[in-house]
Parts: C-alpha cells; sequence; structure tokens
C-alpha cells in the first residue's frame, strides 16, 4: 500500500508547494513509484510540474464531485516513475459542493483506494486553509508533512494547524501520524533562522527533519520553466536539500 503523505500548512508561501514538487521527484528518482495530487485549487503543483491549466481536461475536481477514477485523470511527468494527479480552477467550486454530500471528509479517502497498489507514495498538495479540501487531504493521509519557513512570523498558526489535525485524529482518521517538520527558506547566516529551528526541535524535538531546505534563487526559477529543482539545476543547494530530504522520508517510512 501506498504510504500517503499531506503536505500542509495553512500559511502561504512556506514553501509547501516546492515540496511537494520536489520531494516527489527525488522520491520516484531513488525508484520509488510516486504520485502527486494537487489539492489546491491555484494548482501550483500542476503548473510547476509543466501543465499548462487552459489544457488539463480532467482534475482532482472530477475524482471528489463526479467520481471520476484517479487513473482517468492523473498525467505522467517528465520524471520517471513520477505521476500527477492535476488541479484546474474548477477545485475552487469543490469546497462548497462538497457541503451537502454524504461521507464528504472521506471523498479523496476513498478515491485513493483504487491508486494505493499502484504507487509507494502518494503526496497530496494541500491548499493554505484548513477547509474541507484540506479536511480531505487530512482524512486520506497516513501522516502529515509541515513545511514552516525559517521567518519571524512562522510559528504563527501552527496550534490551528496542529489543532486541526488533532481533531480530524480524534473524529476522522485516528491513525493519522506526524511525519515530521520541514524548515523552509533557510539563512544559515541570520540569528532568526537558528532561532526559528531551535523553536520548532524545542516544540517537536526529533519530529523536525535534519535537512533543512535553503532559501535559493534557483529553486523560485524552476516551477517557471515548469521543472523539478534536479531537471533545472541539479547540483544547487535546494537540489541537495531535496535529495538529502528524500531520503529522510524513506527512512522515517520504513522505520
Amino acid at each position: 500500500m501506498a504510504k500517503k503523505i499531506a503536505i500542509i500548512n495553512q500559511k502561504g508561501g512556506v514553501g509547501k508547494t516546492t515540496t511537494a514538487i520536489n520531494l516527489g521527484a527525488y522520491l520516484a528518482k531513488s525508484g520509488k513509484r510516486v504520485l502527486i495530487l494537487d489539492l489546491d485549487p491555484q494548482g501550483n503543483t500542476t503548473s510547476g510540474l509543466g501543465f499548462l491549466h487552459e489544457e488539463i481536461k480532467g482534475c482532482v475536481y472530477n475524482v471528489l464531485i463526479d467520481g471520476a477514477p484517479i487513473h482517468r485523470v492523473k498525467k505522467e511527468t517528465k520524471q520517471k516513475g513520477l505521476h500527477l494527479a492535476p488541479a484546474s480552477i474548477n477545485l475552487a467550486a469543490a469546497e462548497v459542493e462538497l457541503v451537502p454530500q454524504l461521507a464528504r471528509e472521506h471523498k479523496l479517502k476513498t478515491a485513493l483506494l483504487e491508486a494505493d497498489s499502484d504507487y509507494d507514495f502518494i503526496l497530496i498538495d494541500n491548499p493554505p486553509s484548513l477547509g474541507l479540501l484540506t479536511v480531505n487531504g487530512l482524512v486520506a493521509a497516513d501522516a502529515v508533512l509541515i513545511p514552516v519557513q525559517a521567518e519571524y512570523y512562522a510559528l504563527e498558526g501552527l496550534g490551528q494547524l496542529l489543532s486541526t489535525v488533532k481533531r480530524v485524529r480524534s473524529s476522522l482518521n485516528p491513525t493519522l501520524d506526524l511525519l515530521g517538520v520541514l524548515v523552509t527558506m533557510y539563512d544559515k547566516r541570520t540569528i532568526l533562522s537558528r532561532e526559528v529551528e531551535g523553536e520548532l526541535k524545542k516544540h517537536f524535538g526529533e519530529r523536525v527533519f535534519d535537512t533543512v531546505v535553503p532559501r535559493s534563487i534557483r529553486l523560485a526559477e524552476a516551477p517557471s520553466h515548469g521543472k523539478t529543482i534536479n531537471d533545472y539545476d541539479m547540483f544547487s543547494k535546494g537540489a541537495v536539500a531535496y535529495k538529502n530530504l528524500a531520503k529522510e522520508v524513506i527512512k522515517r517510512c520504513q522505520d
């Protein structure tokens, strides 16, 4: 069965989509079969992997609302072993359309049952909110990965996020676990970055990944070319970081 990981933070701009794309790419590069599921109506993961929104015919919206099977909407990426279930703007309507439906929180979990045996990892890129789409992502997941930027307001909102995870665990998904907290946009030259990392380690201990993702222009540029950081600049510091993160994720999922 696939290990399903929800990548989540209700704050925008923390490196969530960058992490979904590049963690997925390096997991696939290591020989794992990987599906990235773009659950964010903004569709940044979809465009970041080189797909034009206007060319998307079927997407995660059709899976959640119409009951379309995952294999009907998934697309092969340039990285061998890496598939994408894309998003389109239609996904924005899913938040409203899910409200009156029965078992609305379990739609994604049910849909992923048919994909379980096809993949080793399913990464769910959640929107920067705590609405029904994110709840669907949490209910479908085995574990949560939280990217946190090494900046002043980094810890704001983490309490609310963890409270949501706790509520989902207690009422909808009792096996949901915290895989780890990932420090992103890290600048080792600044005291602030080190302080944020220290605070996170104080609260989460060994759940904080050893890998930190540096602030990197190359990481920021890669999505505009529809490329992973491995394809764009495999020797950059960002590429090395996500390669190491993939190794850590594999090890944690095996332990």
